[in-house]
């Protein structure tokens, strides 16, 4: 499965929402189908991949002497 080339998420996402409004469209045939659903796939992955390390990266604070640590969020419930 090949790679997608480096891309912003809304690029990525753009790019996916047109693939599956041409595949919902039903008008290709069914070896560009599988293309499509495959180009589909990995787009999906990668999306996934950027909003996790993005959430990664949300989920780390800075201290006040400069380093990072793990964000909770306390529950006072």
């Amino acid at each position: 499965m090949a790679e997608v080339k480096e891309k912003s998420f809304e690029e990525a996402l753009q790019e996916l929402e047109a693939i599956v409004k041409e595949l919902e469209s039903g008008n290709a045939d069914l070896d560009k189908t599988i293309n499509k659903y495959s180009d589909a796939m990995r787009l999906v992955k990668y999306c996934s991949d950027k909003l996790k390390n993005a959430e990664e990266k949300v989920n780390k604070i800075l201290t006040e002497n400069g380093k990072l640590e793990d964000f909770e969020i306390e529950d006072n419930a």
